[in-house]
Parts: C-alpha cells; structure tokens; sequence
C-alpha cells in the first residue's frame, strides 16, 4: 500500500463513521493525511493537493505493514472517542504554527489569527500601539500570534480557567516568549493585575459564544471541548454584554476591540440593535469577526446606562 492509498482509505474510514470535523480541517481526506501524516512522523507542512499532484511527493512512498496498523490504531482512537484529532496529537495548528492543545482549552480555530496575520487589523492600529490583550487566551494562540506578528507590543493573555492559562503557558514557552506575553487569571476584568497591565490598545476576543439550543445540538467532538470556553447562555450574548460594559474603563484612547461571534450574528444584532460594528472580511466571510472603537463602546454604554454620558 502506498501512502496516498493509506490516507484514501483512513478518510473513507472517517466518513463512514460519521464523524463531525472543524477543528483544523472541514473534511475527511484532510484529516486522515493529519491523521496518518503525523503517525508516521512524516512533515504536515505538505499539503493534501501536492500529495495528490506532485509525482515526486512522497504520495507514491510503500507504508509497511506496521505503519498501516500504527494509523488504523490512531484512526480508531478518533472514530471511538468522537474527540478532536488535536486532543490526540496533542498539536493543534494555526496559520502555520503548532500550538500544544489538550482537553484542558477548546482546540485553537479563531479566524481573529488570519487577520492578524494578514494584516487586516493593521488600517485600526495606531502608531503607539504597545499594549494588546487577548482576552479568553484559551491555548494562547492568539496571544503568541500576535506578540509575533507585531514585536514591539507587549501581551496579556487572560482567562478565566487556571487550566486553560497552564496550556498557554507551554505554548508561550514553546515560542520564547516569556518576556513579552504575559499570562493572567481573570474572569473579564475583574483581576487586579489585569486592570494594572491596561489600558490596552487593542484588545483580541474569542469569547464563549454559542446559544443555548446551538450548544444542545453539538456533535459529540465539539462537547468534548471545556463548555466554559463555549457556552454563552441563552442567545449566545451573556459574556459579550458584560465585555461591552466594562471594556471601555480598560482602553487607551484610540483603541478597538475585535471580537469574534461565529454564526451568531442575528443574535448579536438582536442583542445589540443600535451598535455600529465594523465587520471584518475573513475566509468564512464578512459576518464572523467584527470591530468596535472605543468611542462606539462608550456611546453604547451611555444608552445602556443614561445619566453616565457626561461622567
């Protein structure tokens, strides 16, 4: 058996189990090659189109005997457990970069790092922009992309489980990073040290989103991820109207705060109908990401809260 053959075989494996994807890839043939791919310690950095394609791939190498049973082993841990393929690695990757995942954060997806990557969040920076905080830093992905990408800032990763906060800190370590990234406990803004690291200038967002019944109707890879980093009460809005009351206090004038929703527009526009939004393009599309400016966050608590307008 060839690997190419290997890899067709183990994602007709997935499929027909019917397992559920989205945690680093949207397919069955694309998560077999990461499956078998990281298995047999083979790059992962060669993507499933160049196997196919690429005559001098390694698609056409032989894979013994003992290799094929090494992946059927590993296949058979993600068809059983229903866990993430992350969680059984124990690598996750974003934009290019392996980040350590276990079941102690959700497994590392946000669409807020192509942003950063590419560059779409440049235009909204200012050119004093030192302060950045990744609030509900999970893995701490996000951070770690963002102290890379702009390495004059310094950054604040803050969640609100201990647990979650030990996993980030392999992963700032991992990147040597210890010196720019800093790692703190809070649930929002209630941490002393976090306030005293602020005012911040931008601020990263991926927060615990999803409504009630959307979170009754998950797959099972999806409820194997901590519900604390997901579940945002009944339309999906508890966390977020909490982080719009109190953000403001912790910005520098100048700042924005982007803020990652998913598929919960209408309950976001529902739950905010008068706020104007920046919605920022990403490869799932113009309604998943948005941008707010400190002054619109301040002219939305003064509706909220009349009588605070002149304070």
């Amino acid at each position: 058996m060839t690997l190419i053959e290997l890899i067709a075989t183990s994602a007709q494996r997935l499929t027909d189990a019917e397992v559920s994807f989205g945690h680093g890839t949207t397919n069955a043939f694309d998560e077999a090659a990461w499956l078998v791919l990281w298995r047999l310690g083979l790059p992962l950095d060669t993507s499933v189109e160049s196997l196919e394609e690429n005559p001098d791939s390694k698609a056409n190498m032989p894979v013994t005997p003992a290799e094929c049973a090494q992946a059927a082993t590993l296949l058979e841990a993600r068809i059983t457990s229903r866990k993430p393929a992350a969680y059984l690695t124990r690598e996750a990757w974003l934009q290019g970069m392996a980040f350590y995942v276990d079941e102690r954060t959700i497994v590392p997806r946000s669409l807020i790092a192509e942003l950063l990557v590419d560059g779409g969040l440049d235009y909204w920076l200012q050119e004093n922009t030192t302060k950045v905080l990744d609030l509900c830093t999970g893995n701490g992905s996000l951070a770690v992309i963002a102290a890379m990408v702009y390495p004059e800032v310094v950054v604040t990763g803050s969640d609100l489980s201990a647990d979650a906060l030990e996993v980030a800190g392999i992963n700032v370590k991992k990147y040597a990073l210890q010196d720019r990234v800093a790692l703190v406990e809070s649930d929002g803004f209630t941490s002393a040290e976090l306030q005293q690291r602020g005012p911040f200038d931008l601020i990263l967002c991926n927060p615990p989103y999803v409504n009630a019944q959307s979170m009754s109707e998950l797959p099972p890879e999806y409820r194997a991820e901590p519900a604390l980093a997901l579940a945002g009460g009944t339309d999906g809005m508890d966390f977020i109207r909490t982080l719009f009351a109190k953000a403001p206090g912790h910005m520098a004038d100048g700042a924005v705060l982007v803020l990652e929703i998913g598929n919960e527009r209408d309950h976001f526009e529902a739950a905010f109908p008068e706020l104007d939004v920046v919605w920022l393009e990403t490869s799932a599309g113009e309604d998943q990401v948005l941008l707010l400016t400190l002054e619109t966050l301040l002219a939305q608590l003064a509706l909220a809260t009349p009588g605070r307008a002149g304070e």
